[in-house]
């Protein structure tokens, strides 16, 4: 089951949802709007860092053929619902690609997420600019788990931490 608008707002007020900073403008009916904060990460060959960008007033622009790490200004998760995080239409039809592959937070996880951003063409991004949307979803059974993982509690945008995928691709 996924939440509505104001299900969100109230799992927020009612401590269910971290959503900080929360603005209810941002509530769609299924989802809430969240922003690219103020800095990125270009990759490099098989995911080095190749170099920190801070997003200006001006903003940057992304380039094709590159992979960009950027971070939600939001800290966002939940201890009861499962998060998914998704592009929002009128980012995609300036030829935004977010998050592929990696759009599902799990039960416990909360941060500033890391998104993955590609671009089929020049696309100028800013900081604090509405740049994709989360949903949240009631689970059906128990889980005794709670995720505390490699990516959990981040505050900024984060590289890949699987130390086999990165030894792999050398």
């Amino acid at each position: 089951m996924i939440l509505t608008g104001p299900a969100i707002k109230s799992a927020v007020k009612s401590g269910d949802v971290a959503l900080e900073p929360f603005d209810e403008t941002d509530l769609n009916p299924n989802s809430y709007n969240y922003h690219l904060a103020d800095s990125l990460l270009v990759l490099g060959f098989g995911g080095k860092l190749a170099r920190k960008i801070s997003l200006s007033s001006e903003g940057f622009i992304l380039k094709p053929g590159k992979v960009y790490l950027g971070a939600t200004l939001e800290r966002i998760g939940s201890d009861r619902y499962v998060t998914l995080l998704l592009g929002r239409s009128s980012i995609g039809r300036l030829g935004i690609f977010l998050n592929v592959t990696a759009d599902l937070g799990h039960l416990g996880s909360c941060s500033h997420w890391t998104l993955e951003l590609t671009v089929v063409q020049p696309v100028r991004v800013y900081p604090k600019m509405k740049i994709g949307q989360v949903s949240f979803w009631l689970t059906d059974g128990s889980s005794s788990h709670r995720y505390a993982g490699r990516y959990h509690c981040d505050s900024q945008p984060v590289g890949n931490r699987d130390r086999t995928i990165t030894r792999k691709a050398r």
